[in-house]
């Protein structure tokens, strides 16, 4: 068993200790704190920053890890790398093995529900920074190799191109910091989603979509919006397009299944479940103080809150009139901002090359990888997505207008055009 003490590394997220992002990072202290407070979540443990500390140094990473902050991009490669491979190949040094290992035994004792292991980088989830989809997470993990596979992978992630790149814009540095962990058992979700309380008309906006929510996350999918008012009375209902879910069947990986036609346009949830969300998004507003984004899960017992981060917001700006001579399509809206430029269309990601700077990029998945051409862009429009994707999130962050969900956008908006995206109303107009 483990035993809670401010010594310990590895506690449960049920430690009044754990709320303590110094040590936890945010993504695992708000999670303690939301549980804490009476906040439903999936339970689990933190694994303290200090734990990957020790790994660095016992494998003698350190002194790469703090010479690839002080060379130049070039130079500093190789030791980049070092880090990278050490902390994925090898062993866990034994002190912090013993603590994890009992903290696994502890989840699957009693259940063979798989477990998952998350990023809670000291960076993550915090007001400027919130590095949306830019770590690892690792579900359905069902032995012990896995999940110590998970973990070193989570600690070498901090030390990824992506994530990298991402922090050379906010002027960070991986030497600077270090990597936390969450370890939860997994929601076997029926419906899953995301959460904003508050939107830029001052509502609030819950999306959903069928099994767990990585397809959400992942710009996949379409998924259902339900508007509410700040009182939690319904105003507005968007069937989304949910083609496929990601589900774990009989406890195994999770994988993507197609769904039927009239299940992909079916509303996965009612009103009461909708106002229940609302009400739970209003009290992590309290706890966090500030207005929050959420993540959810839907099992068999209840909703389950996946985390929670602070929602980056901005007034609407009201766009020149001449933009409303033009069609316009309409999305789902990010929540933020007014932008304009020409139209660059892309089918693959190798086309990123084309998006030059002020160009509004439209295509079809809006999935993280996107978020390298984010600082360069001034609006991104796509077919698939919603409004508490990772990449809404981060283009939220940046002040930059994106409307997602829009069907047909790739065929519909010519090359060149000139585009203008309201990614508070969530519309799309354009002319040649």
């Amino acid at each position: 068993m483990i035993k809670n003490s401010m010594t310990q590394l590895v506690i449960r997220l049920s430690d009044p200790a754990a709320v303590d992002a110094g040590r936890f990072g945010p993504k695992a202290a708000n999670q303690a704190l939301l549980g804490q407070a009476g906040l439903p979540i999936a339970g689990g443990f933190g694994v303290d920053a200090e734990a990957y500390r020790l790994q660095l140094a016992s494998l003698g990473l350190d002194k790469p890890a703090r010479a690839a902050a002080e060379l130049d991009p070039v130079e500093a490669r190789s030791h980049i790398a070092e880090v990278r491979i050490g902390l994925f190949d090898q062993p866990i040094v034994q002190p912090v093995l013993e603590q994890l290992l009992a903290a696994y035994r502890e989840l699957t004792e009693n259940s063979d529900v798989p477990v998952v292991v998350r990023s809670s980088s000291l960076l993550e989830d915090s007001a400027g920074s919130l590095f949306a989809g830019q770590f690892e997470s690792f579900l359905g993990l069902q032995n012990e190799e896995d999940f110590l596979t998970a973990i070193r992978a989570c600690w070498a992630a901090l030390w990824s191109s992506r994530a990298r790149q991402y922090m050379e814009t906010h002027e960070m540095n991986p030497a600077d910091t270090a990597m936390a962990l969450v370890i939860q058992p997994l929601v076997e979700a029926r419906v899953s989603g995301g959460g904003m309380s508050l939107t830029a008309d001052g509502s609030m906006a819950v999306t959903a979509t069928w099994g767990l929510g990585s397809a959400i996350a992942q710009g996949e999918i379409v998924p259902d919006r339900y508007e509410l008012s700040r009182e939690g009375n319904l105003i507005e209902v968007a069937a989304g397009r949910k083609e496929h879910s990601v589900s774990c069947q009989h406890h195994a990986e999770p994988s993507a299944e197609a769904i039927s036609k009239e299940m992909a346009v079916e509303p996965c949830l009612d009103k009461i479940q909708v106002k229940e969300l609302a009400q739970m998004m209003l009290k992590a507003e309290d706890l966090l103080g500030c207005s929050v984004e959420i993540e959810w899960s839907l099992d068999d017992t209840g909703f389950k809150l996946l985390q929670a981060r602070p929602l980056e917001m901005e007034p609407a700006v009201v766009p020149d009139e001449i933009w409303l001579r033009h069609p316009g399509i309409k999305g789902h809206p990010s929540g933020i901002g007014w932008g304009s430029g020409r139209a660059c269309v892309i089918n693959c990601e190798c086309e990123l090359g084309r998006v030059a700077p002020g160009d509004v990029l439209v295509t079809k998945v809006a999935g993280p990888a996107l978020s390298q051409v984010l600082p360069r862009v001034s609006g991104v429009v796509a077919e698939l997505g919603g409004s508490t994707s990772h990449l809404a999130s981060l283009a939220r962050e940046r002040g930059i207008p994106m409307v997602l969900g829009v069907l047909d956008a790739t065929d519909k908006i010519p090359d060149g055009a000139q585009v203008g995206v309201d990614g508070v109303m969530g519309v799309v107009r354009w002319y040649n």
